[in-house]
C-alpha cells in the first residue's frame, strides 16, 4: 500500500500497539497487519520484578518470550551451581523459542535484570493457531524455522572458532 494512504487509514497510535511491536520481531516480520492482530490475541503479557526467574535450567519448556521492556540475563550453571552469563537481552530480543517445537528441559536459566514486561507465546497457542488460522501458523513456523536456522549457523561458526578452524568451510573442487 502507498505510504500516503496507509497513513490516512491507519488508526492513531498504531505504533504503540502490541500488534505493531510483534511485527518488528524477525520471526513475525512477514505477517500482515490483520495476522499480527490475531497473534496479538494469542500471546500473553506478564510483568516480572527485578531478579525474578522466568525459567530455570531443567524446567520443561512450553514456549518462548519476547522482551517488550526491560532486560533478561541468560545463564548456564556449572557442576558446582555457579552461574556463567551467556547473554544479556533487551527490548525486542526473544529467547526460549526452541520450546515451541520441543517440550524438552531448558538448558539455561533466564532471570530479569530489572522490572521487565515479557510477551509469551506458548506451544499450545501455536498448536491452536494451526487449527484455527493455518496460514498464520504456517508463516509463524516458517519464521521460527528461519530464526532457528540462523542461530544454529551462528553456533556452528562459534564452534569452528573454538576449534581454531577457518570460519568459512574449505571449498573442494567438484571435478
Amino acid at each position: 500500500m502507498n505510504p500516503f494512504w496507509s497513513n490516512i487509514f491507519r488508526k492513531p497510535g498504531y505504533e504503540g500497539t502490541l500488534a505493531y511491536f510483534l511485527g518488528t520481531i524477525a520471526m513475525f516480520s512477514e505477517l500482515s497487519p490483520s495476522e499480527l492482530k490475531i497473534l496479538e490475541n494469542l500471546v500473553h503479557l506478564r510483568n516480572y520484578d527485578l531478579g525474578e526467574t522466568v525459567f530455570a535450567e531443567g524446567d520443561i519448556g512450553s514456549g518462548m518470550y519476547i522482551i517488550r521492556s526491560g532486560r533478561v540475563r541468560i545463564d548456564l550453571k556449572d557442576d558446582q551451581g555457579g552461574e556463567h552469563p551467556q547473554a544479556e537481552l533487551e527490548t525486542a530480543d526473544f529467547f526460549g523459542e526452541m520450546a515451541l517445537s520441543l517440550p524438552k528441559q531448558r538448558i539455561v536459566t533466564a532471570t530479569t535484570m530489572e522490572p521487565t514486561v515479557l510477551v509469551g507465546l506458548f506451544r499450545a497457542d501455536v498448536n491452536d493457531s494451526v487449527r484455527k488460522h493455518p496460514a498464520l501458523a504456517a508463516k509463524m513456523l516458517l519464521g521460527l524455522n528461519k530464526v532457528l536456522s540462523e542461530r544454529l549457523q551462528q553456533a556452528a561458526l562459534r564452534h569452528r572458532e573454538h576449534l581454531h578452524l577457518p570460519q568459512e568451510p574449505v571449498q573442494t573442487d567438484p571435478t
